[in-house]
């Protein structure tokens, strides 16, 4: 049974530019199942600084980094984990005692993900993005063997740096045909301002095979339900937040919970749509 919150109890949380509840729902629903006397909570800030401040001051344990921060947070912070340092890229930091670190899970779920539905690295790519986000996912690409891809970013100097950082090519628009595997990594499709938006167009969509949105919310962003209408293997969002909350979740706890407890969890952040898809 999980303690009531008191002074003993530890602290995680979250920064992004538009917080949302999923987070939250999923570690406290993994505290409630374990018994630990923790709290997350989300939180945005338009201070950095004094942010990333308080996490040390206040004895903060971890906090998830989101959009748009996980790069501007890198000079704040004390040290830098190999899955952050490599991507320059934080998602995560961990507090032990002042002491500050970045991780990268993002790039640990992407990976996952990639060789838990055996796609095949033999496949051409197409990413759209060029933020903290898709280093992550590039850079997932590149571990698990992935030879052909493109890195497609309006912003030439941030997309030709990712793609030849990894050995791919930077274009500015998406190839007309697209690629057998489409990626975004873009906030278009997120719920706010960009949520009707599609991030690859039609004839893109049908000459893919896989379709793979990192945006959570919504889980089925207009990309990933034109994909889905169309009959193509679709990836979420929502599982790459899942997963790599687990392994925040691991870093802040020293705990790994079982993959009933993770399903338990996602289906109260997420509904079953997500937590039935998971491969744990």
């Amino acid at each position: 049974m999980k303690p009531p919150i008191g002074r003993d109890t530890k602290l995680c949380m979250s920064l992004s530019a538009r917080p949302g509840n999923a987070g939250s729902m999923l570690h406290n629903r993994l505290y409630e199942l374990l018994g630990l006397d923790y709290v997350y909570k989300s939180f945005s800030t338009a201070d950095l600084p004094a942010a990333i401040g308080g996490i040390r001051a206040l004895g903060i344990r971890g906090c998830a980094v989101s959009m748009p921060f996980k790069e501007a947070v890198i000079p704040l912070i004390d040290a830098m984990e190999p899955s952050a340092s490599a991507i320059d890229s934080v998602n995560t930091i961990v507090n032990d005692d002042g002491h500050l670190t970045g991780y990268n899970t993002d790039f640990v779920a992407v990976r996952d993900l990639l060789v838990q539905r055996r796609i095949d690295p033999a496949l051409p790519f197409a990413v759209r993005g060029s933020g903290g986000m898709a280093k992550a996912v590039v850079a997932a690409l590149r571990d698990c063997g992935f030879g052909e891809g493109v890195v497609v970013a309006r912003n030439r100097e941030a997309g030709q740096s990712l793609a030849e950082q990894y050995g791919y090519a930077w274009q500015a628009e998406v190839p007309a045909r697209g690629a057998p595997l489409l990626v975004n990594v873009t906030p278009l499709g997120m719920a706010g301002a960009d949520e009707a938006a599609m991030s690859f167009d039609d004839a893109q969509i049908a000459g893919c095979e896989i379709a793979f949105d990192v945006v959570a919310q919504p889980a089925m962003t207009p990309f990933i339900l034109a994909a889905d209408k169309a009959g193509k293997k679709i990836i979420s969002g929502a599982e790459v937040i899942v997963l790599q909350a687990v392994e925040q979740f691991v870093l802040y706890t020293g705990i790994r919970p079982d993959p009933e407890m993770i399903r338990d969890a996602a289906l109260a952040a997420h509904g079953p749509q997500v937590a039935e898809r998971l491969i744990l």
